[in-house]
């Protein structure tokens, strides 16, 4: 389910909505949060600092209907199938093609989607009862068989889904009416019904998918139900969605949407400001300052859920003792980090999952989550030390690099730069950027890699999106990490629906993922989003990862 390496976020669960009182924390976080970066003059061979990054919730409303509009990836996906759509690229297409049962709202809610309603009458059962008149692209009309088949191939393994880890608790998925789905779990699970408005909680047609066979996601059409449909895919260039105009909901503004892949950030930025492009989300860090004082258009920040770590993917080595780790944290410039490789737009934090992320916890569980953790200061003395003391001076350690973006170039810079002050000997090894999805999906990919770059989005307003990662076993658990107590920990979190109790829970996972640094958290970033002055309309927040953003994209004047 990145700074970004792979840039991701993890699969996670779904979740029922959220009480008033947390919609208005969210609200709040969105509309006054202010990051006031540094300004000590832009770096070299970058575009600067921004030097003031307020959050919006949102662009303004389109005023009319445009014929296309041309949005950047960094990268092309290698299969839209929505089981193993868990990182940036496959997810901003595929929202807007694929639906599922609840939708992600750009505040940061959960509503209905496919499903008009979601009820739970007793902790283990989760009733769906489905929109009437939905129709798939290929003209089906969506039933309670098309969502049984699409969520059992959550849990198919020979689909090798991204999102198998949701469905852990899942005991049976039936039919109980022509437009009902009825989930009947081993136990509580707090985080499946959230996770059903993410790509796990999407539905395709049945006879679309099978027609497909193994073509499916790479070739043809997906079968789904969104306000657009998948067109051309012109191999290592391009995708193109049609607008679907028998959408069940609201109809496009834009008859196509194109998206074109550009690996290189300069290459990005150069064609957002020729007009080339009209916009895109990951924006190069080092090209925030030239794209807000271009003229072209507007830089937007908006919430993103999301904090850069440096994910610890080998225990096996030195990084075994927590000595060597809490030396790296202790030895890190994060401050220099934020404004070279974040362009000023963040703020240092010793916390893996963002304030935001805890919403509807109450001030005493903050402070057991926040209160005493890890410094962020430099400590270079006791870095040395700790070394020392772990017996791992001159000990190598490799990190991985991309060109991806700076946010990960400087990152894996500044991780060799701290672990050299301290006595130890970190290489870098360059990873492509279209094969840094791989260190997400593939063991192989990550052998001889020690760290590497991570920027983590939660794909639900829940910490424990993030935390349930170093459970035993976990899909994002690189590096093998195990303890029993934290695993009945997560249990616990997991099995409990109300907020406050879960998160009371969830604060004590957060002091001990922060005490044995099993990612190191270096910033909280926002997501950021280019407008040309010709359109508006898509959300600022990361809802847009599964959220039909593009369907709202329409004419600024």
């Amino acid at each position: 389910m990145t700074t970004s390496p792979p840039r991701t976020g993890r699969p996670p669960r779904a979740r029922r909505r959220r009480p008033g009182s947390a919609a208005a924390a969210m609200a709040a976080v969105l509309t006054s949060f202010a990051l006031l970066a540094a300004c000590s003059g832009p770096p070299k061979g970058t575009g600067g600092n921004v030097a003031d990054v307020r959050l919006s919730a949102s662009t303004p409303e389109a005023r009319g209907e445009i014929d296309s509009f041309t949005w950047a990836l960094y990268a092309e996906p290698p299969t839209l199938d929505y089981t193993v759509a868990f990182d940036y690229p496959q997810n901003t297409i595929l929202s807007n093609v694929c639906e599922s049962l609840m939708r992600w709202t750009p505040g940061l809610t959960t509503e209905p989607g496919l499903a008009r309603q979601a009820t739970n009458s007793d902790p283990t059962t989760w009733v769906y009862d489905l929109r009437p008149g939905v129709r798939f692209h290929d003209g089906r009309e969506m039933t309670a068989d098309d969502v049984v088949f699409s969520l059992g191939r959550q849990t198919d393994p020979d689909n090798a889904a991204a999102w198998a880890q949701v469905f852990q608790n899942v005991a049976s998925v039936t039919k109980t009416g022509p437009l009902q789905v009825t989930v009947k779990l081993g136990k509580p699970d707090s985080q499946f019904p959230q996770y059903m408005a993410t790509s796990a909680g999407v539905v395709a047609s049945k006879a679309g998918v099978e027609a497909a066979g193994q073509d499916y996601g790479t070739s043809g059409g997906l079968a789904c139900t969104g306000p657009f449909k998948l067109g051309t895919w012109n191999k290592g260039q391009s995708v193109e969605l049609e607008r679907f105009d028998g959408y069940w909901g609201t109809r496009a503004k834009s008859k196509k949407a194109v998206f074109r892949f550009l690996t290189d950030p300069s290459a990005r930025t150069n064609a957002m400001l020729s007009g080339e492009i009209d916009g895109g989300y990951l924006i190069p860090t080092e090209s925030y300052a030239r794209l807000r004082g271009s003229g072209t258009g507007t830089l937007y920040f908006g919430e993103g859920l999301s904090t850069v770590n440096v994910s610890i993917t080998d225990m096996k080595g030195p990084l075994g003792d927590v000595r060597v780790r809490r030396a790296l944290s202790l030895a890190l410039d994060r401050s220099g980090f934020v404004k070279a490789g974040l362009g000023g737009a963040g703020t240092v934090t010793n916390s893996l999952t963002t304030r935001a992320a805890w919403a509807a916890a109450p001030e005493r569980t903050l402070k057991t989550a926040f209160d005493g953790l890890p410094p962020t200061g430099q400590d270079i003395e006791k870095a040395k030390a700790l070394v020392k003391e772990a017996g791992a001076t001159g000990k190598t350690l490799t990190v991985a690099t991309s060109s991806i973006g700076q946010d990960v170039s400087l990152l894996a810079t500044a991780v060799q730069a701290a672990g050299t002050r301290i006595g130890l000997d970190i290489r870098l090894k360059t990873i492509a950027p279209n094969a840094f999805t791989a260190l997400f999906t593939d063991p192989q990919a990550r052998e001889g890699i020690d760290m590497f770059p991570l920027t983590y989005y939660d794909s639900i307003t829940d910490p424990l999106d993030l935390l349930q990662n170093f459970k035993t076993g976990a899909y994002m658990n690189f590096a093998g990490y195990s303890d029993p107590a934290y695993d009945r920990l997560v249990d616990e979190a997991t099995a409990a629906y109300e907020p406050g109790p879960r998160m009371d829970i969830e604060a004590r996972l957060q002091r001990h993922a922060a005490e044995q640094l099993l990612w190191i958290p270096v910033a909280e970033w926002p997501t950021a989003l280019f407008l040309n002055k010709r359109i508006t309309g898509a959300p600022t927040t990361i809802s847009y990862m599964y959220h039909p953003w593009a369907a709202a994209v329409g004419a600024a004047q």
